[in-house]
């Protein structure tokens, strides 16, 4: 596997009891553990990304004396494609807690058949430049939703010193199609499966988080 890629399901620990949660057809259905199993997913995957960051020595004073700790330098910039990565977006904000925000959205637009093209129609960010950004979105199904989010914030809102796509499940093509097109990135996924379908949905996955967080929509 690239080195760009880390799969945090791939070793056993409780972020896979929460992904069986998500993925399991008679408990999603719950929305509020839904959207709470997205939370906690996402803490998990906010503590293991901070390992990257950059980190630098600091003073701290106790009640009994002084020592230095490793602390990171900065703060990173927290971005949600809406509206499936917003309860993903706290929970890398419960570890982030001084982090700027930005949030961005993406849209299918059907042409015809199965056909269709990606639209991206919203962005409030702050600028971007020289910091590190974590771009969110549970789903990474063809890719082309997250890389055309991640090339919309830059350079139009200023070139980050490095860039993290943070999503649940991906597949194996959509990871293909992210390597190609933002191969700058480092790449966080909860777990990746094997098949696409022809609707660009994800196979076994999950179903629709949107969907299955905030409930249905309809397609105008």
């Amino acid at each position: 596997m690239d080195k760009k890629i880390t799969i945090i399901g791939r070793e056993n620990s409780i972020f896979n009891q929460f992904m069986y949660e998500l993925r399991e057809v008679s408990i999603q259905g719950d929305r509020m553990r839904f959207r709470k199993n997205l939370l906690r997913c996402s803490q998990i995957m906010a503590y293991e990304l901070s390992k990257h960051l950059a980190f630098h020595k600091k003073a701290v004073t106790t009640p009994l004396g002084e020592l230095e700790m490793e602390l990171p330098i900065d703060q990173p910039i927290l971005v949600s494609i809406l509206r499936a990565g917003v309860p993903m977006h706290q929970g890398f904000l419960d570890y982030f807690d001084n982090a700027d925000n930005g949030f961005i959205s993406a849209f299918r637009q059907k042409t015809k058949g199965n056909d269709f093209v990606i639209k991206v129609e919203y962005a409030a960010m702050p600028s971007v430049e020289g910091r590190t950004v974590i771009l969110i979105d549970p789903m990474i199904a063809s890719g082309r939703s997250i890389a055309l989010c991640a090339q919309a914030i830059t350079p139009a809102h200023g070139v980050p010193s490095q860039i993290f796509l943070a999503g649940l499940i991906a597949s194996e093509e959509g990871l293909d199609y992210v390597r190609r097109h933002v191969p700058q990135a480092h790449v966080f996924i909860g777990a990746v499966d094997n098949e696409l379908t022809a609707k660009a949905y994800i196979v076994p996955g999950l179903g629709d988080a949107g969907d299955l967080a905030y409930g249905s929509k309809t397609s105008g």
